[in-house]
């Protein structure tokens, strides 16, 4: 590991000082907060920060109502305390299924929120030093190309990156309208989720449209999506039961009238790009729409729609329909109170 400077300020003014105390371009300084994945980036030698300003003393971890009755989620409350809060595990009960879904209790016990946000990929080329990646070394080419597939993208993908972005909690957030608020020297501003993350281009070293010296301070989640809460499931498909990366994940979120007429419906996937993948085009199609199989079969076709595979990847395809199909499904039943019933194998989904 190389050395850093190592700072632990305990307001968020003084952290927002020290993250451009010396700020290196090609060495940037990084906020640490659980540090789950950003450690291992650095013990692998991926990530070079100059200094890391510890953030875990800052008074940004409550989980609280917002004015107008949605919630607002601390960017250092941690994965578990957030799935586990009573309010968003009655008023949306998709995020604490996601999160639930993800890595493993001690990681979710120390991941903080607005570090899953910015999780980096886990191409095992953009972790493999040895090897060219435009991710880690812009310019100097794609590995993953050609090479090992399995996990790799099927939508938005460019020549120059195919990787795919990790997060459960994220799929999650895409699909209930989340807006991530930051703050900087310069002021304080909020994201639409659906433009925090990027597509790579050809800048794939760039994951979010956050700046360098912008710090995540919390999530809010808006009231409306509540009306989600009965009608919403997440499905993970992964090569094992825990302690995987999703294969293809989907977070549908929908609201029924009495006549049983899909009056809203959210969809994102997970595991198929470089960020939540959603089209609200495909969603318009459910809406005051009595739900069907070949209705659901058009709307995985348009969600799908340009998808490409490399080959050994290729499987993600037809996995990802059946996938969109069997959860629209499941919500249209109701929500999924056993966290066990989000899970499956991609073995059993492709049966």
């Amino acid at each position: 590991m190389n050395p850093f400077a190592y700072s632990a300020p305990t307001d968020t003014d003084a952290a927002l000082v020290a993250i451009q105390t010396d700020f290196n371009d090609s060495m940037p300084n990084r906020f640490l907060a659980g540090g789950t994945n950003l450690v291992d980036l650095m013990k692998a030698d991926v990530m070079h920060p100059a200094r890391l300003v510890d953030v875990n003393g800052l008074p940004l971890d409550a989980i609280s109502e917002t004015a107008d009755g949605g919630l607002q989620l601390g960017a250092l409350a941690r994965n578990a305390d957030t799935a586990y809060h009573p309010w968003v595990r009655t008023r949306y009960p998709l995020l604490t299924a996601a999160i639930l879904a993800g890595a493993s209790p001690q990681i979710r016990n120390m991941a903080s929120n607005g570090g899953n946000l910015l999780q980096r990929t886990r191409c095992h080329y953009f972790y493999d030093v040895g090897v060219p990646c435009n991710k880690r070394d812009p310019g100097s080419g794609c590995s993953a190309i050609g090479g090992v597939t399995r996990q790799h993208a099927i939508l938005g993908a460019s020549s120059h990156c195919i990787a795919t972005h990790p997060s459960d909690l994220c799929v999650a957030l895409a699909a209930l309208g989340a807006r991530v608020h930051v703050q900087s020297a310069r002021g304080e501003r909020e994201i639409e989720f659906a433009d925090f993350h990027r597509l790579p281009g050809d800048t794939p070293q760039h994951d979010t449209t956050l700046a360098a010296d912008e710090l995540i301070t919390q999530i809010t989640l808006p009231a409306e999506a509540a009306a989600f809460a009965a009608h919403s499931v997440y499905l993970k498909l992964r090569d094992r039961a825990s302690y995987a990366f999703a294969l293809v994940s989907v977070a549908a979120a929908l609201q029924l009238d009495d006549a049983g007429r899909i009056t809203q419906a959210r969809i994102a996937l997970g595991g198929v790009a470089h960020k939540p993948w959603r089209k609200p085009d495909a969603e318009a199609l459910l809406h005051g729409a009595l739900p069907h199989d070949a209705l659901f079969a058009r709307v995985a076709d348009a969600l799908l729609e340009g998808a490409q595979g490399q080959g050994q990847n290729d499987f993600k395809i037809t996995l990802a329909h059946r996938a969109i199909i069997r959860v629209l499904q499941s919500a249209v039943v109701g929500t999924l109170t056993n966290r066990d019933e989000g899970d499956a194998s991609a073995e059993e989904s492709l049966q």
